[in-house]
């Protein structure tokens, strides 16, 4: 694919190439990556993709990453699209504000990360326990499996930075087979169940995450908020 656009293909072509001989079938066609251009004027960008099956894309890393993510996980991203769809529906189009539901899609779209782990590693970070999560259970990251679907997320970890965080969404043990299984409640998304995970923090995923001390940080591993009694 980075040879197809070095020699001048465009995003939209370069994609499209990867679904030559497997198709992936939306409700209302096979999806094809097309041009921003293509997007009519005032048409829901949602709205676009669920009825023409094609997915408008600019030049840039951006959607390039997004289209990457359709790819990998097709049956995911067409869910997202079609709860989309679903809330404009009962909101009688684009509104001023999204909703709860669209928000959590678009954080979801953007920023979220899929995990399984062991019930001991997902209290921990319920509790924002980051000495407990990344240093006294270690070895239980052995155990898990952590899945970033979200483009901007990725975009974000072109640069490295330590406080990037991903929008983690616990994932039952054992529930899912292959990518391609995966499924989200929209009824449980609106909820906004989403966890802060700094993703340096992961074991493994950066060198200096090797030392206790890079844990100290609380500028990036912060503790939960207490509750305010009186």
């Amino acid at each position: 694919m980075s040879a197809d656009m070095a020699a001048g293909a465009s995003v939209a072509d370069a994609l499209n190439k990867q679904l030559q001989g497997r198709p992936i079938r939306l409700a209302h066609g096979d999806l094809r990556f097309v041009p921003q251009s293509e997007l009519p004027e005032g048409e829901a960008y949602e709205a676009f993709i669920h009825r023409s099956a094609c997915v408008p894309t600019r030049e840039n890393l951006h959607d390039l990453l997004n289209g990457l993510i359709w790819l990998h996980w097709p049956l995911l991203k067409a869910g997202l699209n079609a709860a989309h769809i679903e809330a404009l529906k009962r909101s009688g189009g684009v509104q001023a504000q999204r909703g709860p539901l669209r928000d959590a899609l678009t954080v979801v779209d953007e920023n979220a990360a899929l995990m399984w782990a062991p019930p001991e590693l997902c209290e921990a970070l319920e509790q924002r326990d980051w000495q407990g999560l990344f240093i006294r259970l270690r070895p239980l990251w052995a155990q898990v499996r952590l899945d970033l679907i979200g483009h901007a997320l990725l975009e974000k970890l072109m640069q490295p930075r330590k406080p990037i965080c991903a929008h983690v969404l616990l994932m039952p043990m054992g529930s899912v087979s292959t990518q391609q299984d995966a499924a989200l409640d929209p009824a449980w998304l609106a909820s906004k169940p989403f966890l802060p995970l700094p993703v340096l923090g992961v074991p493994g995923w950066w060198a200096a995450n090797e030392a206790e001390s890079f844990y100290a940080d609380t500028g990036v591993f912060r503790p939960a908020a207490r509750a305010q009694t009186g």
